[in-house]
């Protein structure tokens, strides 16, 4: 699949298939992660509603971590679809990352790969989501201490008893993509992909394509940060990621919302927000991308999905990309404490 098949064409509710081996979901994912951890307080009653009415609006993709809140945002899942219509139950597909070792206090410890480790990460996940199979699984980070063969083949075994649908990968490099892939089909990679995140372009999104795997995109509107809704002056609660985000931080923060608002006068002209702008950007990379969309509220969802509505001529790229170059961002994604565990940026 190219890049930007048919920039001139609306995007649309056709699902797009994770690869060549994995399931056809709905255009857009809903990225829980918000409702439980890393962005300060959430509504839980409001948590539900937003995932009730993901569901409703036809999306099959719910993307979770069990580490998020530390097995919070499984049961929240869990509860959203024990109550939710039969029907909109039956056709959402979970995805999940494991892998990572929490302390009391709510840091993190590391990874852990190990097979033993993956059997035991994942009969925990099924318990909390009240399934008896997750679609896709996938470890959150490689364990440097683990060839991801052994990782991925424990995968495998679970697979192949049933208990998991698919095997995806996070946040790896072309080469680590190469080896997992070896061992057994993988259906897709999720990935940080955005206007300002682009780095997967120039060898890993070509590694994928070239085996037949598809991409989730995580961070479309870069934690908030380009979806027109962040200011200069907003202050974060204790806890929110993006008060150590070196994107967020001071001279950082003031460019990159330079871009914001070249990139909303694009937007303007279009009569669309920033935040379609930026998500319609990403759906128009590929029909093997799927945009992970990190809604906590059903307003933000229904801006959110409103990208599938939006049509980007060759002209608008154009100016998207003039008012956001490739490159353009300031600050790294990560602080350098976490960059060191990402696997594609080595």
């Amino acid at each position: 699949m190219t890049t930007n098949e048919n920039a001139s064409a609306p995007a649309s509710t056709a699902h797009r298939r994770l690869g060549t081996t994995g399931p056809a979901v709905f255009p857009l994912g809903l990225g829980c992660m918000g409702m439980s951890a890393l962005y300060g307080d959430a509504d839980r009653a409001e948590s539900l509603a937003t995932i009730h009415a993901a569901l409703d609006a036809g999306v099959t993709l719910l993307d979770t971590g069990d580490f998020y809140g530390m097995g919070h945002n499984e049961l929240l899942i869990g509860e959203a679809l024990r109550t939710a219509p039969a029907a909109a139950r039956e056709q959402a597909l979970t995805s999940v990352k494991f892998g990572a070792l929490r302390t009391v206090e709510g840091g993190f410890a590391g990874y852990d790969g190990r097979p033993d480790a993956v059997r035991n990460f994942l009969a925990y996940s099924l318990q909390r989501l009240g399934r008896d199979h997750i679609d896709i699984y996938r470890i959150a980070r490689v364990d440097p201490d683990v060839p991801i063969e052994e990782t991925v083949g424990a995968i495998a075994e679970a697979v192949r008893a049933g208990h998991v649908r698919h095997i995806g990968l996070s946040e790896v490099g072309a080469d680590t993509l190469r080896r997992a892939a070896a061992v057994a089909p993988i259906a897709d990679l999720q990935i940080e992909y955005s206007l300002i995140s682009r780095g997967i372009e120039d060898e890993i999104l070509p590694t994928a394509r070239e085996l037949g795997i598809g991409v989730t995109a995580y961070g479309v509107l870069s934690r908030g940060l380009i979806s027109g809704h962040f200011s200069r002056d907003r202050e974060l609660s204790p806890g929110d990621f993006r008060g150590m985000s070196p994107r967020f931080q001071g001279d950082n923060l003031d460019r990159n919302l330079d871009l914001v608002d070249a990139l909303r006068k694009v937007a303007d002209e279009k009569g669309v927000s920033v935040a379609q702008t930026a998500i319609a950007w990403v759906l128009s990379r590929g029909s093997d991308i799927v945009p992970l969309v990190g809604a906590r509220r059903r307003d933000r969802l229904t801006e959110a999905l409103g990208a599938m509505d939006v049509t980007l001529s060759a002209a608008d790229l154009a100016a998207i990309e003039d008012a956001v170059p490739a490159g353009s961002a300031s600050g790294e994604r990560y602080p350098a404490a976490q960059m060191a565990h990402l696997d594609s940026e080595h």
